[in-house]
């Protein structure tokens, strides 16, 4: 492999690796921000409701295993992450059940915000061909949106302590939820299972072909 194959493979994953960390950023600060709206100023005094990445970092799930998974180092199975947990205080909520599922959901939305965001500056892009506007789309807006949505759908699987254990667990009855809970203490077991079932394969493939129809639609993106 030549030097200059190295150096586009560096700025490829430097590329990706900042991609990583907006966008854990933004998914960290939209749940700090719908936190304080609905009461909740915890997030906020302890400086979490920031679009400044410092404080959201998370030594592996920021850091380490980001750059691993964007080098290869698990075989190129994709790319996954998480910020530092947003502190929250339920108790400041105005409405208990409703405000947690708000503030549950309000990272992966923001990831889908921003991933629409992204396809339809390429779709704006595209009207104004040249060198530059190649490179923006292939090195940075589309990775951005097709990464921002797989994120924003792998935390909404109802696996705790991910963002879409929250909705299912203010669905349940009481018992229900006492049996829930106990089974969240292995959460991250139940993660590192699933990712290598074929449901996982299921699912992301669901997800990817849900990402393919809205990249074309929104942003025009048929590859």
């Amino acid at each position: 492999m030549g030097i200059e194959t190295w150096q586009v493979r560096l700025v490829d994953i430097a590329v990706q690796y900042l991609i990583i960390v907006l966008v854990i950023t933004v998914h960290e600060w939209a749940h700090a921000w719908v936190a304080n709206r609905c009461g909740d100023a915890t997030a906020r005094y302890l400086g979490r409701m920031t679009l400044n990445p410092l404080p959201h970092l998370d030594l592996v799930g920021t850091v380490l295993l980001p750059l691993l998974m964007i080098s290869g180092f698990f075989g190129g199975i994709g790319v996954l992450g998480w910020g530092k947990p947003v502190p929250v205080n339920p108790v400041n909520f105005r409405h208990y059940r409703r405000d947690d599922i708000a503030v549950s959901m309000a990272g992966p939305v923001s990831n889908i915000v921003m991933s629409v965001v992204a396809l339809v500056l390429v779709r704006v892009a595209s009207w104004f061909p040249s060198a530059f506007e190649g490179v923006a789309r292939g090195l940075f807006l589309e990775p951005l949106a097709g990464i921002s949505f797989m994120l924003a759908f792998f935390n909404l699987l109802p696996v705790p302590p991910l963002d879409g254990s929250h909705v299912v667990r203010q669905v349940l009855g009481w018992e229900a939820r006492q049996v829930y809970d106990r089974i969240g203490q292995y959460g991250f077991v139940l993660l590192l299972v699933f990712v290598n079932t074929p449901l996982s394969d299921w699912y992301f493939g669901v997800v990817t072909r849900f990402y393919g129809v809205v990249a074309r639609l929104v942003g025009g993106v048929t590859g």
